[in-house]
């Protein structure tokens, strides 16, 4: 079943440290703190709107550092939460917190008020990484963090992102790799991007870094969504969500609003690639069967595979077969179907 989440942002609120690439309020585009009022209000309203379908939904905290927030803030909205939990309006509350804020006794709390789900900001598990981009914890934290979480029963989430500064596609590929070896159920992909007020825009203005862009991303990401979904840790977010405020604010790096889809593209691409490298079909028509809900991740956008595809002599037709699954396709004959 599709993931999904009431959202309710606690933009840069617990946090400890200023994260080189960090400003919370132009990712979210939210500037204010909510309150129980805020949250209640969000949930009902959420109920009234998704009826049944409410019941699979996870009211989720996002934004800062849930378990360095206030103690009395941190309950205040857990309390506004967990009646709707309580009741089976939602299945369970999901929050985002740093690796070196999770401990036995705020895990306690946070069992008492039904939480469900804890995602744990890694970004990277390269130390050097880490600190020079003054995250603040270590790799050894995320992993630490990460089993006290297990521990206590939760849906553990880890978050990475690529493209850091003093990162490289083969320290993003260690990090999927160390992530994946501590069994998270989800995972987010954010690829890097640069805000302005931020030190990474300083770094970016002073000619210190050089982030990837979208059409450099998407490849990395492309194998790592590949990599976690081939081990069963479903990707639930890949690219930043976009804004109006995210839009104004970046300077630079990689976004794209449908990021997701040009990585299952290009996954689609050089998987047809392969195929028509392995059975060397003759030129002219080539007929590739296809899941019908992979056709549009297989034509790209703007048709972007089909003409690939087209430039390595390769007319491709398109056929829906329910058997397939996302990313499954083969070349077969028209006479096979009759």
């Amino acid at each position: 079943m599709k993931h999904s989440n009431i959202a309710i942002f606690v933009p840069h609120n617990g946090c400890p440290h200023q994260c080189s690439f960090c400003n919370q309020r132009e990712i979210t585009g939210q500037g204010f703190q909510p309150g129980a009022e805020d949250v209640k209000n969000a949930a009902a309203a959420a109920v009234k709107s998704l009826g049944e379908k409410a019941k699979n939904a996870e009211i989720a905290f996002f934004g800062g550092s849930f378990t360095a927030i206030d103690r009395n803030y941190m309950t205040e909205l857990l309390s506004a939460a967990y009646p709707y939990v309580r009741d089976g309006s939602f299945a369970g509350i999901r929050l985002s917190t740093r690796p070196d804020a999770i401990d036995k006794e705020v895990l306690d709390i946070l069992r008492s008020f039904g939480v469900s789900s804890i995602e744990l900001g890694a970004q990277s598990m390269d130390d050097q990484v880490l600190l020079m981009n003054e995250r603040g914890h270590t790799a050894g934290d995320v992993i630490k963090a990460s089993e006290l979480i297990h521990e206590y029963g939760f849906s553990l989430g880890l978050q990475m992102m690529t493209g850091l500064y003093g990162s490289t596609p083969d320290r993003d590929r260690y990090t999927a790799a160390a992530l994946a070896e501590l069994h998270p159920q989800t995972v987010r992909i954010y690829p890097t991007v640069v805000m302005k007020g931020t030190k990474l825009y300083d770094y970016y203005k002073q000619g210190l870094y050089d982030p990837p862009d979208t059409e450099q991303s998407v490849p990395l990401c492309a194998e790592l969504l590949r990599f976690f979904e081939g081990r069963g840790i479903s990707v639930i977010r890949l690219g930043l969500h976009d804004s109006p405020s995210l839009r104004e604010s970046m300077a630079a790096g990689a976004f794209h609003p449908s990021f997701r889809e040009l990585c299952e593209s290009r996954i689609m691409l050089e998987a047809a690639e392969k195929l028509l490298k392995r059975e060397k079909p003759q030129g002219g028509q080539v007929n590739i069967a296809v899941s019908p809900k992979s056709i549009s991740r297989f034509t790209g956008q703007k048709k972007a595979n089909i003409q690939k595809l087209s430039e390595l002599g390769y007319m491709i037709k398109l056929v829906p077969d329910e058997a397939l699954d996302k990313y499954g396709m083969y070349i077969y004959n028209k006479k096979e179907l009759k």
